[in-house]
């Protein structure tokens, strides 16, 4: 498993004014919806392309596009529907599935209440959108439903994301033989003892 905390000047600009408990809630979602299309920038570094030739006005030129299958976009109800605007900006092409899924507040398990994912995963790089890593349950779950349905290639894109979290899909993924991304624009110091992420 792979962890990438974003190190730019924008995404902890961004990530400051999200965590202000000053910030109003138009502000809060415009810059939410920017700092996704940032970490989605992050997060297609590895994308499959490719070659193609195309003819300019004044010559051939080699090139590339995005390769078959499409990628899958795949927001985790309801939190991360906010996330996918930001995110097919950068992949409009892009198909998006949704997963909705439950943490009990009291046990911290994780229940699915809708899947709308495509069944046969086989060669497709899927982009999960939760926007908390916390216990990490929900998102071990959610991979796990895709690595099922032949996916070999995910990566998650949180806003903040906790150690406890990437511990535990450490736990679950590392020596699985998939290739498992989290990319966060921040990696807060912990967990509370009702499951938030402090300082969030």
């Amino acid at each position: 498993m792979r962890i990438h905390v974003a190190d730019h000047p924008l995404v902890a600009h961004k990530l400051t004014t999200l965590r202000d408990g000053r910030t109003d809630s138009p502000t809060f979602r415009r810059l939410a919806d920017e700092l996704v299309t940032l970490l989605a920038y992050e997060a297609t570094r590895s994308i499959r392309v490719e070659r193609v030739a195309v003819s300019t006005p004044v010559a051939p030129a080699m090139g590339v596009k995005l390769a078959d299958p499409r990628p899958l976009v795949v927001p985790i109800l309801r939190a991360g529907l906010g996330m996918l605007d930001g995110m097919v900006r950068l992949l409009p092409t892009a198909e998006v599935g949704f997963l909705g899924m439950i943490r009990d507040e009291e046990s911290l398990t994780v229940s699915t209440y809708a899947d709308r994912v495509p069944h046969d995963l086989s060669g497709r790089q899927v982009f999960v959108l939760d926007p908390m890593l916390a216990t990490g349950g929900t998102l071990v779950d959610a991979i796990n439903l895709l690595l099922g349905r032949g996916a070999t290639d995910v990566t998650a894109i949180c806003l903040l994301a906790a150690p406890e979290g990437l511990d535990r899909l450490r736990e679950a993924f590392d020596g699985r033989g998939v290739d498992v991304t989290v990319v966060t624009a921040g990696l807060d110091e912990r967990l509370n003892d009702k499951g938030y992420i402090v300082p969030g």
